[in-house]
C-alpha cells in the first residue's frame, strides 16, 4: 500500500463540483453555536456530493474566518443557504418534495442501523444545538427523528460527528450506482 498523491486522487475543481450531478440529500444545521462545526458539516457535504447544507437561525453563516478553517474551502463549493428559523426551511423543503427527519432521540425514533434509505428519495436531515439539540417546535414538523445507537454513558455526538455518521448511512447505498467506487 502506498498513499495516493494529490493528483491521484482526482479531487474535483470547485467548477467541477458545481456543475457534478448532486445526493438528493440537505444537511439543515438549526441553531449551531461552533462555527468549527457548521465548518466541518461543509466539509462533509463536500465529501459526499450533497445537494445543499441550510443554516438556520443563528447558525453561522459564511464568510466566517472558522467555518473557513474546518471547512477547507467547501464552503464555496457546497450550496448554501441560510433562513431566520428552521420553520421557513422545512416549508421550502416539504414543498420541493423532501422528506425532512431530525436527528434526536425522542419517542419513536428510527434507530439508524435499521433504515433502508431509498436512493431516489430526496431527503433534508436537521442536526440540532450542541447543547438543546434540535428544538421540539421543529420535531414536531419533521416527518420523523433518526436515532443514533450509542452504547456508552454520554448519549451524546459532536454535532459534527453525528452529521458524519448520519450522512454517511444516508449517502452510502446511493455510491452502489456510481461506476468505480
Amino acid at each position: 500500500m502506498q498513499k495516493l498523491s494529490m493528483d491521484e486522487l482526482n479531487r474535483k475543481t470547485v467548477a467541477e463540483f458545481k456543475r457534478s450531478e448532486k445526493t438528493p440529500v440537505i444537511a439543515v444545521l438549526e441553531n449551531v453555536r461552533s462555527a468549527y462545526n457548521v465548518g466541518s458539516v461543509f466539509r462533509t457535504s463536500d465529501a459526499f456530493l450533497l445537494e445543499a447544507v441550510y443554516l438556520t437561525g443563528y447558525t453561522a453563516k459564511p464568510p466566517h474566518k472558522e467555518i473557513r478553517k474546518t471547512a477547507l474551502g467547501a464552503e464555496d463549493s457546497v450550496t448554501w443557504q441560510h433562513f431566520p428559523n428552521a420553520s421557513e426551511a422545512i416549508l421550502l423543503l416539504k414543498a420541493s418534495g423532501y422528506k425532512v427527519m431530525a436527528v434526536e432521540q425522542v419517542t419513536n425514533s428510527l434507530s439508524l442501523e435499521k433504515i433502508i434509505f431509498d436512493p431516489q428519495e430526496k431527503m433534508a436531515v436537521i442536526f440540532g444545538n450542541e447543547v438543546s439539540g434540535v428544538e421540539q417546535e421543529t420535531i414536531l414538523q419533521c416527518d420523523g427523528c433518526i436515532e443514533i445507537p450509542q452504547l456508552g454513558m454520554k448519549h451524546s455526538l459532536n454535532i459534527a460527528t453525528a452529521a458524519g455518521v448520519v450522512l454517511w448511512e444516508m449517502v452510502r447505498g446511493r455510491m452502489q450506482a456510481i461506476p468505480n467506487k
